[in-house]
């Protein structure tokens, strides 16, 4: 037995350092994923080592036995606790909702250490092999039932809500745990809790936490991202092109320069694909880039920006604003013949470490039942397949994008005004400005 606890204990730490040598962002799931990694590494120390004691009985002092049993069972209650966060985190950032229970969760883990530093227990001797029983172990397995239960509502309650995939490594994960708790309950000296805590770890690892899976959603949004570059609307190009030509036509003033060298501005900014992230100042360059050659198009727009000077240089998804005014463009003051105004506003937000960026227009809105097809769309953006056609690939692409490189606590929400038009939220972390 001691011989599957260190071949256990070397499949964490390669798993271990595996995960944490690959370039993240850490969330709140991750870090969350990040202590189970090294709790398990600390509790299959102190698995390994009870089941060397409590099998030498005779030759190893009680009180060593009995500080390394307690530590063994305190870390193993630790790590269901996590287990039941990661999940929780995990049905949280799918739903949108957090969990009324997180305060029981806790409340009972606290009681649980308590028990385990002051009840008693004692060990029992069989031909098969020794185990420890008592008050302490029974308090053990009533909270780890406690756990899963919590985990297992949380899965059947959210059923339908859930990605396909974290359904499978929640589900996956907890019939591993509720099969090895049954058979250690009624085989005691069986002792494979620290086979169903690895096999739990590696379930939601190989599922949800690979690197490969992630390095996978990287270059898929990096392909989204490039694609939706290269379509850059074709009839606006046209469209601005002929109306340069009509103006030279006309006479060949000033303006003509102008606007053609906002053009070469727009393209030059817009093929720029080899950073992720760039200043919130560069973003904005080929935002009024854009604009400046819609204005002339369309002379009764009116383009306003309120920016906070301190987030200048605030790092942001590239090319996430252009695609969000285009729409407020096309999809609602086209309606009132291309006559309105849309406002660009950046400001700290509330939530600690983010930014709001707000699209404000003064458009015709949404059309009936088109903002619960937008809502649903963002809500469920990582269900949807990378699109590469379609009205919807530039807010799609974005809300993926946003997810991906900000954290999923942050992304793009739509609001209608209550004087008219419609107002696109961008939630973005901040992080480190130079």
């Amino acid at each position: 037995m001691l011989r599957m606890e260190l071949a256990l204990f070397f499949v964490v730490v390669f798993l271990s350092l595996v995960f944490f040598s690959a370039k993240r962002k850490y969330t709140s799931l991750h870090n969350t994923f990040s202590a189970i990694l090294v709790m398990m590494m600390v509790h299959l120390v102190f698995d390994g080592a009870t089941l060397y004691t409590v099998n030498h009985l005779d030759s190893v002092p009680k009180l060593l036995n009995d500080i390394l049993h307690r530590f063994f069972i305190g870390t193993m209650v630790i790590i269901v606790y996590l287990f039941y966060r990661y999940v929780a985190t995990l049905i949280q950032e799918e739903i949108g909702s957090g969990s009324r229970l997180d305060f029981i969760a806790k409340v009972f883990l606290a009681g649980t250490m308590l028990c385990v530093m002051l009840l008693p227990f004692h060990y029992v001797k069989t031909p098969r092999g020794n185990y420890s029983y008592g008050v302490l172990v029974i308090v053990c397995y009533v909270t780890i039932a406690f756990y899963l239960v919590l985990c297992a509502w949380f899965l059947f309650k959210n059923w339908r809500r859930l990605h396909s995939k974290k359904r499978f490594a929640i589900g996956m994960a907890l019939l591993i745990e509720i099969i090895v708790w049954i058979l250690q309950t009624f085989n005691p000296t069986w002792l494979i809790s620290g086979m169903g805590l690895t096999l739990m770890t590696l379930s939601f690892y190989l599922t949800l936490e690979n690197p490969d899976i992630l390095r996978g959603q990287i270059v898929e949004q990096k392909m989204s991202m490039l694609y939706l570059k290269s379509q850059v609307n074709p009839h606006f190009l046209y469209n601005t092109l002929d109306t340069i030509r009509i103006q030279a036509q006309i006479n060949g003033d000033k303006k003509v320069a102008d606007l053609l060298m906002r053009l070469v501005d727009f393209f030059r900014l817009s093929v720029k694909v080899d950073r992720q992230m760039v200043p919130l100042d560069d973003e904005l360059e080929l935002l009024e880039a854009y604009m400046e050659l819609m204005c002339y198009r369309y002379p009764e727009i009116v383009c306003t920006y309120d920016i906070d000077p301190d987030l200048g240089g605030a790092p942001v998804p590239n090319f996430i604003l252009q695609p969000i005014v285009e729409n407020s463009l096309l999809h609602g003051l086209k309606n009132k013949g291309y006559r309105g105004e849309v406002t660009i506003t950046a400001k700290k937000a509330l939530k600690q470490d983010c930014m709001e960026i707000l699209v404000t227009d003064t458009g015709s809105g949404f059309a009936e039942g088109v903002k619960e097809k937008i809502d649903m769309l963002l809500m469920q953006y990582d269900k949807q397949p990378a699109k590469l056609e379609g009205n919807s690939i530039g807010i799609l692409n974005v809300q993926k994008r946003i997810k991906l490189l900000c954290g999923k606590d942050c992304g793009l929400s739509y609001t209608e005004n209550t004087d008219g038009g419609v107002t696109a939220k961008l939630l973005l972390r901040i992080g480190d400005m130079e």
